[in-house]
């Protein structure tokens, strides 16, 4: 009886503890989907560590439970005994190719991309169909540089079907660093598959699309034909007019190309074809993103006047939507809807009682743009645009789709354990200013992905504070304010501090009464962390010519001047003069080329600003990146920061890509 006994006391143990690592999985489950907050994510965490010592207590040398007690502290950062508890559990059970998998992953948090691929290597051997570990070898593969390698790996996954968020992300990093020398129909199914995604930044694409784009329609053929019919039919080609930029001189030309068949056919027929309508639509979409750069000729425009002649006249009488809806499309191929006189009277109608196929158009062309408008009202900075023609009215630039895909954290964990700085005493929601916010990417993923911010974006174009305003709205952010400077300043002068400034584009040179250095002195206290790179964009050859013309003749920045600056570039696109201008997706919008012409970054204020932080009694140098992301010895950048302070032009940061992280220490 007593040997019964003991033999159903073991099956009990063995039940409860099967039952303690099945709740336990589920928890860590729980703590890694993006679907639950940061908060819930760290009780889940909790719940999963709490059942694991539960069963640990009764088996030490539990397998999996050691294996999965790894995983919880490699998500809390504690690299080390996650690498000694995966080494345990190997130990306890050798044959375990999840525990492989959970080393590779270990090594590629500690940028060991070679010894991550043989812990791989090792997991697929015992497990040849584990996705996990063929995803970590695409994961090594690219995190050494081998990117057409990695993407075929993801590829692989993906054709599997499998609709894990990093295999795309990984996809669509390598992506932006392949060459595309033919066209490939396979590569162009990658694009497709990737530009359908709402969890991308279908804005990085942007190279690899217009290669593919480039290669489709054969445009190093001058005497390549060009169909309407086939255009308005390629998938690629409309996700791609309505999600990226295209920034190739060759593609343009594609782009005004169709446009002006479009609108060639419209004056002899007199009427838009139901089947061009999501081909305009996409290049209306795309008009207004580059702030109506294209290049226009006079038979167009002479053709454009009559439509929006024709649109006031059918206004006038009352006509339906119905009857103005094609001249409409064609009105926003070359021009904001909300610019044109007949705007009030488009007002008339909500945004889903236009056709299906014209509502994202008319998004972005009208009802957004009257959103921004009521934002810059709050502002006095809104008296300056008055005096401009409301085509002349700067774009908010940069474009942007989607954020980066990212999970949720925290700020006091990311200070904790990239930082290793000690948040005892923190508040429980910490400010983060950031400097330079153009259209808020950044700063709105800093919103969204840390649970325990606030953020004040600062911009200097009110463009973009309005811009980036709406999409935190859409969001449901209620984290982030975005102001111009003066309210910024007022802010610091009022006595508010933050805990972490990030600079992003640097002040203009035209902001001449504004010092970034003495708006960070004054900002931080004791603990503040300060991020900035060290290479201004704006300096191509190309670049300095232009701002030499606009001297010289004394150009203002409006549309037209901009437009006439960009024709020059395009209509000498193979000078070596333009060649590294031609390759910034900036020359493709007219936000871009007012802010790189007109209102280039202040290299002053980057001088000034490192003055400031290589002084080391003050400041601390924590981090240091290269270009790649790879992290550099402090100590030599450090001499180099005291070199550029000392005046040294040969030992200077500035201009190299580099990322820099330092705190301050009183």
């Amino acid at each position: 009886m007593s040997a019964q006994h003991q033999f159903q006391s073991q099956t009990q143990d063995r039940a409860t503890q099967a039952l303690r690592l099945l709740e336990a999985n589920q928890a860590y489950h729980e703590s890694n989907d993006p679907v639950h907050s940061h908060p819930q994510r760290l009780a889940a965490r909790n719940r999963c560590r709490e059942w694991l010592h539960d069963v640990l207590s009764s088996e030490p040398a539990h397998p999996a439970a050691l294996g999965l007690l790894g995983r919880v502290a490699m998500d809390d950062g504690n690299l080390d005994n996650a690498a000694s508890l995966f080494q345990q559990s190997l130990e306890a059970d050798p044959r375990q190719p999840q525990q492989y998998t959970n080393l590779g992953y270990w090594a590629l948090r500690n940028e060991r991309p070679t010894l991550a691929e043989k812990y791989f290597e090792q997991a697929l051997k015992l497990d040849a169909q584990s996705a996990a570990a063929f995803c970590g070898v695409a994961h090594a593969r690219r995190q050494r540089g081998e990117f057409d390698v990695a993407y075929l790996h993801y590829r692989s996954l993906a054709n599997r079907e499998l609709d894990w968020p990093t295999i795309y992300s990984g996809m669509l990093t390598c992506a932006t660093h392949l060459t595309v020398e033919q066209a490939d129909q396979s590569l162009a199914e990658d694009a497709i598959r990737m530009l359908r995604r709402d969890d991308l930044p279908h804005q990085e694409l942007n190279g690899f699309v217009s290669a593919l784009i480039r290669q489709r329609y054969d445009l190093d053929n001058p005497n390549a034909d060009v169909f309407l019919d086939a255009a308005s039919q390629d998938e690629l080609l409309l996700l791609a007019l309505e999600k990226t930029l295209l920034p190739d001189p060759a593609v343009e030309g594609l782009i005004t190309r169709l446009r002006q068949s479009i609108v060639a056919e419209v004056a002899q027929t007199a009427e838009l074809r139901d089947e061009l309508h999501p081909l305009v639509s996409s290049l209306a979409i795309y008009a207004e993103r580059t702030g109506y750069a294209l290049l226009v000729e006079e038979d167009e425009v002479r053709l454009v006047d009559a439509v929006n002649q024709s649109i006031t006249a059918q206004l006038a009488m009352g006509e339906s939507l119905e009857s103005i809806a094609g001249s409409v499309m064609i009105s926003a191929l070359y021009g904001a809807l909300f610019h044109q006189s007949f705007a009030p009277q488009l007002g008339q109608w909500k945004l889903t009682e236009w056709p299906l196929v014209m509502q994202p158009m008319m998004a972005a062309s009208y009802y957004h743009r009257a959103t921004e408008e009521a934002v810059k009202q709050n502002f006095a900075e809104k008296a300056e645009e008055l005096r401009l023609e409301r085509s002349d009215v700067p774009q908010a630039w940069p474009s942007w789709r989607h954020l980066s895909l990212q999970t949720e954290t925290s700020l006091r964990q990311i200070l904790s354990q990239r930082f290793q700085i000690d948040t005892v005493g923190l508040p429980e929601t910490l400010r983060m200013m950031v400097c330079g916010a153009e259209s808020g990417q950044r700063a709105l993923e800093l919103a969204a992905y840390l649970s325990d911010v606030e953020v004040v974006a600062v911009d200097e174009s009110l463009s973009n504070i309005a811009q980036a305003t709406r999409r935190a709205d859409e969001m449901g952010l209620d984290n982030i304010v975005f102001w111009p400077w003066s309210l910024a300043r007022q802010f610091v002068a009022d006595g508010h501090s933050v805990n972490w400034i990030e600079v992003g584009r640097l002040p203009s040179q035209h902001m001449t009464d504004l010092s970034l250095a003495a708006v960070v002195e004054d900002a931080t206290q004791r603990g503040a962390v300060v991020h900035l790179n060290t290479c201004p964009a704006e300096q191509t050859r190309g670049d300095h010519q232009i701002r030499r013309l606009i001297e010289q003749h004394q150009l203002d920045p409006t549309a037209t001047n901009l437009r006439r600056l960009r024709r020059m570039v395009m209509n000498n696109h193979q000078d070596p003069l333009w060649q590294d201008l031609l390759g910034t997706g900036d020359f493709y919008a007219l936000g871009g080329c007012r802010d790189r012409w007109y209102r280039p970054q202040s290299r002053e204020q980057l001088h000034d600003m490192i003055g400031l932080l290589c002084n080391e009694v003050d400041w601390k140098l924590l981090e240091a990146l290269d270009d790649d992301g790879h992290a550099l010895a402090t100590g030599p950048v450090q001499q180099q920061l005291q070199a550029e302070a000392s005046g040294n032009p040969v030992q200077s940061v500035v201009g190299q890509p580099l990322t820099l992280y330092f705190q301050r220490r009183r």
